[in-house]
């Protein structure tokens, strides 16, 4: 089975993909982790993805598409859940055409209003060092300021400001609610409030699955 989980940033992707990938047995494929792991290894590729994301810049779809083939290749058709990916009309085609023109199973759209968004993204921080998310409302540090993986230094990354968020969003709306029409237009698309409680976000991810149907009949409650 192959899944993938949509919604803007802030709307707990990572989390709700996470969840899913222990519950059911399948690899969590998250395009930021992809993104890091290529700059770990200093290559050619995680040189100019490091260059990229040094710049504030977005990593090109040909870079993301590349990486997210490579690593769905390594699981011999084992099963994904994928997070960060697609997040535009080429990169949902392109998943498509990876995954022997069958494409994906479902893909789950986590429902956050803008004012939620602004709330939950402006309180996140991030480690110099190894990129590690932290959130002072859900995932503070042991200690202040340092990251429990590695010690490194928590900051806030510019465009985790409310001007930034916004204009993220403004990006979101762009690229990423077509993609959303894409996976609706081929009956695949499950939408779930996200403004829940994270278990109760995980229960309606796990019931539109179980009844995919019921669930779009339902609009996505």
């Amino acid at each position: 089975m192959y899944l993938v989980v949509l919604g803007p940033p802030g709307a707990g992707k990572g989390t709700q993909a996470a969840l899913l990938a222990k519950r059911w047995g399948l690899t969590h494929l998250s395009t930021g982790d992809l993104l890091r792991q290529a700059v770990e290894t200093g290559s050619p590729l995680g040189e100019k993805v490091k260059g990229l994301l040094g710049k504030g810049g977005l990593v090109p779809d040909d870079i993301v598409i590349a990486l997210t083939q490579e690593r769905l290749e390594s699981l011999q058709d084992r099963g994904a859940v994928l997070d960060g990916f697609p997040r535009t009309l080429e990169q949902a085609r392109a998943l498509d055409r990876a995954l022997a023109g069958k494409g994906v199973d479902r893909a789950i759209f986590i429902r956050v209003s803008p004012e939620e968004l602004v709330r939950r993204v402006s309180s996140r921080w991030t480690c110099r060092v190894c990129q590690t998310p932290y959130n002072v409302f859900t995932s503070q540090p042991r200690v202040p300021g340092k990251c429990d993986r590695c010690g490194g230094e928590l900051y806030q990354r510019a465009d985790d400001t409310v001007e930034g968020i916004r204009k993220r969003l403004e990006v979101y709306l762009a690229q990423t609610v077509p993609v959303i029409e894409y996976y609706r237009e081929r009956g695949k698309l499950l939408e779930v409030d996200g403004e829940v409680g994270v278990e109760e976000v995980s229960r309606r991810v796990e019931a539109a699955l179980a009844d995919p149907q019921a669930q779009r009949l339902r609009g996505g409650g």
